[in-house]
């Protein structure tokens, strides 16, 4: 038999030979382990390497300041693996040796607690929890089933498309409410003035229409431009 730990060593009740319980507490922790039994003994540990992401630890940083406030990592690996990855990367909170439904889970919860939920994911074990999630994400190169059912999947093969996407969003939305905002505060105003008396109608429609142009103008400009953020 071959698998996790939780299915080898509590599913299959494989124990560990004699002699060799140091050289398993001692196992490389930067590593996954797939853990390999014959006839209910342990025979082999493959390590396997999933590095991390170079630029994970700055897209988390980026994400933090973009306004998000908890970062989870959810992991089917063991406990050992993700708290090495986790402490690296810089998240709130982990959770190790999850199934796929516990991830969906977890999203239910925080959203019955009230929270917007956002659920980046590659792989085919991540496609319960994009589907649960707010906005789900996913890696242009992930399962294609991931990609279906997550609400954006990112062109790039790089983690920063993610801050860069809460950066525009956060740009479009301010846009949206500063344009808003002078739109309603104009029109009132030249309202008042044509009710008044000011300025006759054909200025008050010049003026509408100028200034409609004016902040359509000012909406073509570039949303990750630093200056109109």
């Amino acid at each position: 038999i071959i698998g996790s730990h939780h299915f080898v060593f509590e599913d299959e009740k494989c124990t560990i030979p004699v002699g060799k319980e140091e050289l398993f507490r001692n196992l490389p922790e930067e590593y996954s382990h797939l853990y390999l039994g014959i006839e209910g003994k342990l025979a082999a540990v493959i390590c396997i390497e999933d590095p991390l992401r170079p630029e994970a630890p700055e897209v988390v940083k980026a994400l933090r300041k973009a306004g998000f406030t908890q970062i989870v990592m959810m992991t089917g690996d063991s406990d050992r693996t993700a708290k090495v990855i986790a402490s690296k990367v810089g998240v709130d909170e982990y959770f190790s040796e999850v199934l796929p439904e516990d991830k969906a889970s977890f999203i239910e919860k925080e959203k019955a607690d009230g929270r917007k939920v956002i659920m980046i994911g590659d792989g085919i074990n991540d496609s319960p929890a994009l589907s649960a999630a707010d906005v789900g994400i996913a890696i242009s190169e992930g399962a294609q089933i991931a990609r279906e059912i997550a609400d954006v999947t990112i062109g790039a093969d790089n983690l920063y498309e993610v801050a860069t996407l809460k950066e525009l969003s956060n740009s479009l939305m301010a846009r949206i409410h500063k344009n808003y905002r002078m739109i309603v505060g104009i029109n009132t105003g030249l309202i008042i003035l044509g009710v008044a008396g000011i300025i006759p109608p054909t200025t008050s429609a010049l003026l509408h229409n100028t200034s409609t142009l004016w902040i359509s103008t000012k909406s073509m400009k570039n949303l990750l431009d630093k200056e109109e953020v």
